[in-house]
């Protein structure tokens, strides 16, 4: 039997940690996340993570590993994620993953797309762009640019929009035609990808009951204590963004939670769009756990 790799990915709050693990005990095997927020061992609530009873369920790897002031990149990941499935596989037939962050998948199975040089002085022009005129200038410039990739990313993460508008500025040519993943693969290994693909009222509805959920368990002092530490990239997501608003006095504390839902709302359908977008050897199904294991046995 040749080992096999399952992906289970999806949108946020599609109930991937509950199938993961229920495979990974049938499988009698271990979980490998690439979620590139719940590598963060300060974001215990935020980023949403495997409770206490599920990481001692199934054993993890990849959850809690860093700290919001290590950096850590998808190329970075992959290396140290193939290193990890491979000693897995010495032991197990199936290995199963699970996450929300495509890049990183994408990252591990694929490979990178080989991106142009950068000029320096482009990178400096956007940064000081940002922080004289606000996101919105870059929003614009993107979607006018590159309307295929303002379609799926994160339109509220500067990191993501000033490196995909350097790249243009850089070159001349969209930053989604760089992306294309001509790397061919090389695994010992075949994998399967499983899409979780719940309804979308439903899906909105949790994410609506996650958000109250996280603020009932403790987000906002979670946020508080995080406060020194802001600037760094790691804190620049859905969750955290809005609460720093409220602390500052941007906002009232109801308004930072409605944006939080109205954001993650919005982060679930750009994880949609990105993953039919690139789907390679994916299969959408309803988080329904008999037909998982139908999908599975036929291949």
């Amino acid at each position: 039997m040749k080992k096999t790799l399952v992906c289970i990915t999806g949108p946020t709050a599609s109930g991937k940690t509950a199938l993961a693990i229920k495979l990974a005990l049938h499988y009698k095997t271990e979980i490998v996340s690439f979620d590139s927020r719940q590598f963060y061992k300060e974001l215990k609530i935020g980023a949403a993570p495997p409770s206490t009873e599920e990481l001692k369920s199934v054993p993890h790897h990849f959850i809690f590993c860093r700290s919001i002031t290590e950096p850590y990149n998808a190329a970075t990941y992959a290396a140290d994620a193939k290193k990890k499935i491979s000693e897995l596989f010495e032991t197990f037939d199936v290995v199963v993953m699970v996450g929300g962050s495509g890049l990183y998948l994408n990252a591990l199975l694929h490979g990178l797309d080989e991106m142009p040089q950068v000029l320096p002085e482009v990178r400096n022009t956007l940064q000081e762009k940002l922080q004289r005129e606000g996101i919105g200038v870059l929003q614009q410039e993107l979607q006018q640019a590159d309307p295929e990739y303002f379609s799926e990313v994160d339109i509220h993460n500067p990191v993501r929009l000033i490196r995909a508008l350097e790249v243009i500025r850089s070159s001349g040519r969209k930053y989604s035609e760089f992306r294309k993943n001509k790397i061919k693969d090389t695994h010992t290994f075949q994998s399967v990808q499983i899409f979780l693909n719940p309804p979308r009222e439903a899906l909105y509805a949790r994410i609506n009951q996650r958000v109250d959920g996280m603020i009932q368990q403790g987000l906002l002092e979670e946020v508080r204590s995080l406060f020194p530490f802001k600037n760094y990239k790691a804190l620049d997501t859905v969750g955290y963004k809005e609460l720093f608003e409220y602390l500052e006095g941007h906002c009232s504390l109801q308004e930072a939670i409605d944006k939080i839902k109205q954001h993650t709302r919005n982060y679930a359908k750009r994880q949609v769009t990105w993953f039919k977008r690139n789907k390679k050897n994916l299969e959408l199904i309803e988080p329904n756990i008999d037909e998982v294991f139908q999908f599975l046995e036929n291949q």
